[in-house]
């Protein structure tokens, strides 16, 4: 094997051979990191621009992204400005970089003066001017993840911060599984479930992060059907507690208030009395006043 290459004396971009010979990195994704970097400093071009220049389609577009953002080149962020308006912020890195350490050289790349030797400097995109036009007839356009005047509608769970928090904490340690903000907040639903119905973080990392395949072409869609496959069955409803009885005027005089378990009217040193007593006397006095005294409470109880 033989191999001639001249070095260029100009208009050249160093790239690490780790991003050429990249395992998980598809061609469209080394291409459209390789474009992004080979552009001059300050230049402002998205990747949806560099994707339609480099001769890329949506799909595959769309594909190499989430790559990219799988492995930390790239990083976005979604802003609101003072009039309600969205844009998208984005990092290229010729290096992968933490979520924590992407946020390091945006706030440094956002000062006037700041620039960072290890990325390119954020390419953010403004939002396109003009009042609002009345809904087109028909299909509506796909999400482009690029700029949108409004973020993703996702349905609302009572839990849904809680499960995105956990979301993140669970696939932080694993690479492959990273997400980025709109694809959090599109599963945070999901996860929410999991927690109320009783789920821990660890029953969650067991199910989301045990057993995966050697390639994830899409970390989105392998965690949302294992958080639908291996969702939980619902917590068992609460047992009803009876409620107990109400206090009441012990009715063998002796003025005290007692519970009764069942139907008692006696509270228990009455009727234990009143037991003991019977059993002593053999001319059934005792036994016939307790008759009269029950059908004198019976006809009270009637008025």
């Amino acid at each position: 094997m033989f191999r001639h290459v001249i070095a260029p004396a100009r208009f050249y971009t160093q790239v690490p051979n780790e991003i050429i010979r990249h395992p998980r990195l598809s061609s469209d994704a080394v291409r459209l990191l390789q474009w992004q970097l080979s552009l001059p400093p300050g230049a402002d071009e998205s990747l949806s621009e560099t994707a339609r220049r480099a001769g890329i389609k949506k799909t595959g577009f769309m594909r190499a992204k989430r790559e990219l953002e799988a492995e930390g080149y790239v990083h976005e962020w979604r802003r609101q400005g003072s009039r309600g308006r969205w844009t998208t912020l984005q990092l290229i890195s010729n290096t992968p970089l933490s979520p924590e350490e992407a946020l390091a050289v945006r706030d440094q790349e956002s000062r006037p003066t700041a620039s960072a030797p290890t990325a390119s400097r954020p390419t953010a995109e403004d939002p396109t001017l003009g009042g609002p036009m009345p809904r087109a007839v028909g299909r509506s356009p796909e999400e482009s993840g690029e700029n949108t005047p409004h973020p993703p509608h996702h349905p609302s769970h009572p839990l849904a911060e809680r499960g995105a928090l956990a979301l993140t904490a669970v696939t932080r340690g694993e690479r492959r599984l990273r997400l980025n903000s709109r694809e959090v907040r599109a599963l945070a639903p999901l996860a929410a479930e999991w927690l109320l119905r009783g789920a821990t973080l660890t029953d969650l990392r067991e199910a989301l992060t045990s057993g995966l395949p050697e390639r994830i072409h899409s970390a989105q869609g392998l965690l949302r059907n294992r958080l639908l496959r291996k969702l939980p069955d619902p917590a068992p409803a609460p047992v009803p507690v009876e409620r107990p009885q109400p206090l009441q005027a012990c009715g063998g005089g002796c003025g005290r208030m007692f519970r009764p378990a069942a139907e008692e009217t006696d509270c228990r040193d009455c009727r234990r009395d009143a037991a003991a007593a019977s059993a002593h006397d053999t001319t059934g006095a005792v036994a016939a006043t307790e008759r009269g005294m029950a059908a004198v409470r019976a006809a009270l109880g009637r008025l």
